[in-house]
């Protein structure tokens, strides 16, 4: 805990400890839970092991949570996403280890100290997965707790030079007052960067007593950011390039659209610096895998490293010269948000998996900052207020 924290919380699900990085210095870690033994051991070796248990979350009860938290910090699992029907998760596919978090929230609620606010972050498919019913049932289940629920879809484009949407869902305690500066009175009227058709389609699907409990929250719209990819990969001349032979081999997957986006590149008067990665698409009714590559400044979503083709490539092209070799632990790392004194796992396979399954550590700060962080100061303020 740092001089200046002011705000506790609790992190389940929480690999290597991105979410608290982002949360910064206002915030002391009360606990921390995964079970996955490589983000184990880089969570421990950057923040230590004080308030950090390894194991499922189904082990964990509420009497190994210490105090009464601000907040609850859950990057659930996203994999076979199953939260619709009477919890029939729980003994389904891994998402149903929200249901496993939520129990500790029931626990917390029974006795008397439940979170003020909930944060759970996950991909957008959450949102129509099962035809929106498990986002229906995800927001019932925290309606029915005692939370007002909302949802932004952010990409961390805004903050890093990654494209990866994310869905952040807050939850505010029903007995809290919310500062009107952080709500819209309704649906904005236009699409905003963080209310996108799929979440204001998601929200309009809900049952009237859920809507009628919504919260549009109003986040400010931030600068893009002028870092490109480039700029977080190592020196050209410290990393290992392919092979001839294997650089063939992966630019022979591109499809005629990659391959002129490639030969307008390689006309460039200038270098370019690009992000390839390996996609399955259906082409004439049959899967075919086939290397995309972009040249935007950005790299695709970062992915876990699953049978290798969901890596990503950095592709250097200098006129007609062609280069490409895989990014390494370190370069996700830093896509991420993560600084380079953060201590990787020790293997680059488990650094890949860390970071590719993490939460993009600028766009916590983002939400902490503008969200958060303005609800709890207001609430201590109010507090006060009636002493």
């Amino acid at each position: 805990m740092t001089a200046s924290a002011q705000y506790r919380f609790y992190e389940f699900f929480c690999g290597g400890g991105m979410a608290r990085r982002g949360l910064g210095a206002r915030w002391r870690c009360d606990f921390a839970n995964d079970f996955d033994p490589g983000k184990a051991a880089a969570y421990t070796a950057n923040y230590g092991e004080d308030d950090f248990h390894f194991g499922d979350v189904a082990q964990v009860t509420a009497d190994q949570l210490p105090g009464e938290a601000d907040l609850a910090w859950a990057s659930f699992p996203c994999q076979d996403l199953s939260l619709a029907g009477p919890r029939a998760g729980l003994s389904g596919g891994r998402s149903s280890a929200f249901y496993q978090f939520w129990r500790l929230v029931e626990a917390l609620q029974a006795e008397d100290r439940a979170p003020r606010l909930i944060g759970l972050e996950n991909v957008p498919g959450l949102l129509t997965c099962s035809g929106g019913a498990d986002f229906e049932a995800l927001c019932r289940t925290l309606d029915d707790g005692g939370y007002r629920v909302g949802a932004l879809e952010i990409d961390a484009r805004w903050f890093l030079p990654q494209s990866r949407p994310r869905l952040f869902v807050t939850a505010l305690r029903k007995d809290l007052e919310i500062p009107a500066e952080l709500v819209l009175d309704a649906a904005p009227e236009s699409l905003s960067p963080f209310h996108t058709r799929a979440v204001r389609k998601a929200a309009a699907a809900l049952p009237a007593d859920l809507r009628a409990n919504w919260l549009w929250w109003a986040l400010p719209v931030p600068p893009m950011p002028n870092e490109t990819l480039a700029q977080k990969l190592e020196p050209a001349d410290a990393v290992a390039w392919h092979r001839v032979e294997d650089r063939k081999r992966l630019l022979s997957l591109m499809s005629p659209a990659t391959r002129r986006k490639l030969a307008e590149a390689r006309s460039s008067p200038t270098p370019k610096i690009g992000a390839l990665y390996r996609r399955m698409r259906v082409e004439k009714g049959r899967k075919v895998q086939r290397a995309e590559v972009r040249f935007d400044g950005l790299a695709g979503c970062l992915r876990t490293p699953g049978g290798g083709s969901s890596r990503q490539f950095v592709v250097e092209v200098t006129g007609r010269r062609v280069r490409t070799r895989p990014m390494t632990g370190r370069e996700y790392a830093r896509l991420m948000g993560l600084p380079d004194d953060y201590v990787l796992p020790g293997s680059e396979r488990a650094a890949l998996h860390l970071a590719g399954d993490g939460v993009a550590v600028d766009v916590v700060r983002f939400v902490s900052e503008n969200l958060f962080e303005p609800i709890l100061d207001h609430a201590r303020s109010a507090a006060l207020a009636a002493e």
